[in-house]
């Protein structure tokens, strides 16, 4: 159906027997309308608290009927209203996040479930989702539509490359559990397929063994051409296990330059002096520790807690993150820190994330990465010491102006991003695989009923 014609579909359609609830209420509806960015507002007609899968079902059926878009949300850590749904129907999956008992090598969650709660499955087996993103309180629906990248990545790739099999509902309300060896084409469009051909109701994620405990340093580099070149010297290398650079501002305005790394282990400590040999840090500079593996996953707890009590946890965050090849790191970086201020393009806690990621391991095709063996994640983690807006969206422009460079230099965008997008950037940025996701939605979502926040199809808007 040509999704310019879905208002003339009845709209007298009565909500389907559920076992869950539909809420119509102007308060749910509200909370339901923001997300972590607090930059998009998209206030949708309802709200679903699924008490099942077939809740799922049965609403998409009827949203489509009644000529309406639905979205899933988890936790609703968009930046930038991607999972509404402006007069449609939302689900709310955070009701989904039911997580059963470890087996030998995989569990099987809910996708409502957090990264949160699936270690504390995992964790007292002694086994843990081989990557894992740097803040935990995500669910796990809305990381395998997105991707899900980790310190691990370079040598697991992200954390759609590691679900073993989805259930699924279709644009359809047809429900289908898929996998690598069953309905291939659903499953690898609906990883890191951004919601747009069907909606993640369970998950069954592979599982490696966790080590005990973490030893990380913390290694300080004088200007951005000395981290770089450890960050691919690192990189190249399987002494850590995860490697993860930042570029941070001082309070009398310099940039700090660093890499912090970590090799998990069990027993024994590793040896420092190999792990380390070879580095052109600065050695009086070098931060070392040891800590649990499970203290190590918390890493950002202190920072979290700070921003909340000061407030600025609940101010916007217009942040972008995008990936950028080793052939272009340097000159690009280089060129974008001379754009810099500080104070009014970070924030006293902001910072730049640089860290380097070995492309071979990333498997799930609608993930855009540079065509190089090496990129590099590139970010604005944006803090705005205030909640006004104007500046806020001053810093989206800066953040739009950026991904255009970055794409100039064969970069690409990671999907979670405050970037404004039309379908036309979306079938630049998706390249030679923008037919495996278009021929799915003709297929799963034909008359385009899910996740319309992106705006990656012709015809259809959250505006």
């Amino acid at each position: 159906m040509d999704p310019h014609l879905r208002n003339a579909r009845t709209t007298d359609q009565p909500p389907p027997a559920l076992d869950g609830e539909l809420r119509f209420d102007q308060a749910t509806r509200e909370r339901a309308a923001d997300d972590f960015g607090h930059l998009v507002h998209t206030e949708p007609e309802a709200v679903l608290l699924p008490g099942s899968a077939d809740d799922v079902a049965a609403t998409i059926r009827w949203a489509a009927k009644r000529g309406r878009t639905c979205a899933a949300q988890g936790q609703r850590h968009s930046v930038w209203g991607r999972s509404g749904a402006r007069n449609g129907i939302v689900a709310a999956m955070s009701t989904r996040h039911s997580v059963g008992r470890a087996a030998s090598d995989r569990i099987v969650v809910g996708a409502g479930a957090t990264w949160r709660e699936v270690l504390a499955a995992t964790l007292p087996r002694g086994q843990t989702p081989p990557v894992l993103t740097d803040y935990l309180d995500l669910s796990v629906g809305g990381t395998l539509v997105v991707g899900g990248v980790g310190g691990t990545t370079s040598r697991y790739g992200v954390q759609s490359d590691n679900v073993i099999s989805m259930d699924v509902v279709t644009g359809t309300g047809q429900t289908i559990t898929c996998s690598a060896q069953s309905h291939s084409d659903l499953f690898d469009a609906v990883r890191a397929g951004l919601g747009q051909v069907g909606v993640i109701t369970e998950a069954t994620l592979e599982l490696v063994a966790a080590p005990e405990q973490v030893r990380r340093f913390v290694l300080v580099y004088p200007n951005l051409a000395g981290m770089l070149k450890d960050a691919r010297l690192l990189s190249a290398e399987a002494g850590f296990d995860a490697v993860q650079g930042a570029i941070l501002a001082a309070p009398t305005g310099e940039l700090s330059f660093q890499l912090d790394v970590a090799k998990f282990f069990t027993g024994s400590p590793p040896d420092d002096d190999l792990l380390l040999a070879g580095l052109s840090d600065d050695p009086a500079g070098r931060m070392p520790g040891t800590i649990a593996y499970v203290d190590y996953l918390e890493r950002l707890a202190g920072l979290e807690a700070a921003l909340r009590d000061n407030g600025q946890w609940f101010h916007p965050h217009p942040w972008i993150t995008t990936f950028i090849g080793d052939s272009h790191v340097e000159s690009l970086v280089d060129d974008e820190l001379g754009r810099l201020d500080p104070a009014t393009d970070l924030g006293k806690f902001g910072q730049i994330v640089l860290s380097p990621i070995r492309t071979g391991a990333i498997t799930s095709p609608l993930l855009r990465t540079p065509s190089e063996s090496l990129c590099f994640a590139f970010n604005f983690v944006r803090v705005p010491t205030t909640a006004d807006l104007g500046d806020a969206n001053r810093l989206v422009d800066s953040n739009r102006a950026l991904y255009d460079r970055v794409r100039n230099a064969g970069g690409a965008l990671y999907p979670v991003s405050a970037v404004p997008m039309s379908p036309e950037d979306w079938r630049r940025h998706f390249g030679s695989a923008f037919h495996r996701l278009d021929e799915a939605k003709r297929r799963f979502d034909p008359d385009h009923v899910l996740t319309p926040g992106y705006d990656v199809f012709e015809g259809v808007s959250r505006r």
